[in-house]
């Protein structure tokens, strides 16, 4: 049986819709202040909503990404993680100059990263 859209989920619930281990769940909650799911009698874990939506981004800025966990702290603490999964295109994203080298070793790392993946 299927939840209603949201509704609150369990930590098991939303590691088996992510394919994580509950226990990166757990750690990310340790990293990222921002990730408060609220606990019940017996540290009982209920991800709201909200929760639910940055679990989902971290996990895209760490393991689709490639951010490394300071990196995604650091983007969502500047406000350039958007929750939504769709990006904002790249004119529109302010770069300053000391992080233009972090972007561009990131950028090349994708390329080689989808070059690899499509056989190129």
């Amino acid at each position: 049986m299927e939840k209603a859209e949201g509704a609150f989920l369990t930590i098991s619930e939303l590691s088996g819709e992510l394919g994580l281990p509950q226990h990166i769940l757990r750690y990310w909650e340790t990293r990222f202040p921002q990730l408060r799911p609220l606990q019940r009698s017996g540290n009982r874990r209920y991800y709201r909503p909200a929760d639910v939506a940055l679990v989902r981004r971290i996990n895209q800025l760490l393991n689709v990404e490639g951010f490394t966990v300071r990196g995604a702290q650091k983007a969502l603490a500047d406000g350039l993680a958007s929750p939504s999964p769709v990006a904002a295109p790249v004119a529109a994203v302010p770069v300053k100059p000391e992080r233009e080298a972090d972007l561009l070793d990131r950028l090349q790392a994708i390329r080689a990263a989808l070059a690899k993946a499509i056989g190129d």
